[in-house]
């Protein structure tokens, strides 16, 4: 086989690498952090090694790549695609770039286009595009008829249990917010062994929710997976629709998955799309229960209007 074949040829689906093409070198390391659980332990051996010696795993062909890791040379290009770039030669690119970087003695980046040395005007304006691309890629990513699905579900549930772990937690308690205020009965879990005792109680009728990033999460999983068992209408909110998450939901939203980095991991970019599902959800829910929901909305206002009000003397 040819080196250019050898270089480019890849047994598995191509993973997309977002409108700006492939990841810049500076987030190189974060995206092994976070796609490392999901891959085979070849393909760990792959992202480790480039990401801890990036100038001396620039310098190897494919061939010496997969011998270094003691691979194939199919899974060095696997593990390149998976990591966002097209090919082997890309990949080569990007760690010569994070090397040259590293050697030169240029300010770090605390994201993958924010350097240390960045005035707080740059910082601002990065962050803001960065967040309505995220926001662009989660709408339309959006499987439509999913979220109708959803959303009828969650309009006649008679319980609503939300799962979610650190960063995911926070949304799970929004989404509750929201709920609760319009007059339905739902409740976040963040601790793992409540989730699941409160999971057990579930029925035909009620809805779970589980929110996770990475599709991974066994904390969020188990609780997810109980409920579906006990019949239970199941939904996942995840940037990972094939990961384990999915075999227990009856329906999955899909969220952006942003570019990660040393400053700025999956929490904060993943937690933005999660929002806008929320949010998605909250409003359709609200439009099919309006007579219901539309008083009870009220009636919460006017119970903590006086908390928003000065004060008379």
């Amino acid at each position: 086989m040819s080196s250019s074949l050898k270089e480019t040829f890849s047994s598995g689906p191509v993973r997309p690498t977002g409108p700006d093409g492939p990841p810049a070198p500076a987030a190189l390391a974060a995206k092994v952090r976070t796609l490392g659980p999901s891959m085979t332990r070849s393909m760990q051996r792959v992202a480790e090694a480039v990401a801890g010696d990036p100038a001396g795993c620039a310098a190897l062909t494919v061939t010496g790549l997969a011998e270094r890791t003691g691979t194939s040379e199919a899974t060095v290009v696997r593990t390149a695609r998976v990591l966002g770039y097209p090919g082997y030669r890309d990949l080569r690119l990007a760690l010569a770039g994070l090397a040259a970087q590293q050697q030169s003695g240029a300010a770090p980046a605390v994201t993958a286009d924010i350097a240390v040395d960045d005035p707080i005007s740059s910082v601002v304006a990065k962050l803001a595009q960065e967040e309505q691309q995220c926001l662009a890629d989660t709408a339309a990513g959006l499987d439509t008829t999913q979220l109708e699905s959803a959303v009828a579900a969650l309009a006649a549930a008679r319980r609503i249990d939300v799962y979610g772990i650190g960063a995911s937690n926070l949304v799970a308690q929004d989404l509750v917010q929201k709920l609760l205020r319009i007059g339905l009965i739902a409740h976040a879990h963040a601790d793992p062994h409540l989730a699941v005792t409160n999971a057990v109680q579930l029925r035909a009728g009620d809805v779970a929710i589980a929110i996770t990033h990475s599709g991974r999460t066994t904390d969020v999983i188990e609780p997810l997976r109980v409920a579906f068992d006990h019949g239970a209408t199941t939904l996942a909110i995840t940037g990972r629709p094939d990961a384990d998450v999915a075999q227990y939901a009856d329906h999955v939203l899909t969220t952006s998955t942003a570019r990660e980095s040393e400053l700025r991991p999956a929490a904060m970019s993943s937690r933005t799309s999660q929002l806008l599902v929320v949010d998605c959800l909250f409003i359709g829910v609200a439009q099919r229960t309006y007579d219901a929901a539309a008083p009870a909305l009220s009636a919460s206002y006017e119970a903590l209007a006086h908390r928003h009000s000065p004060k008379r003397q």
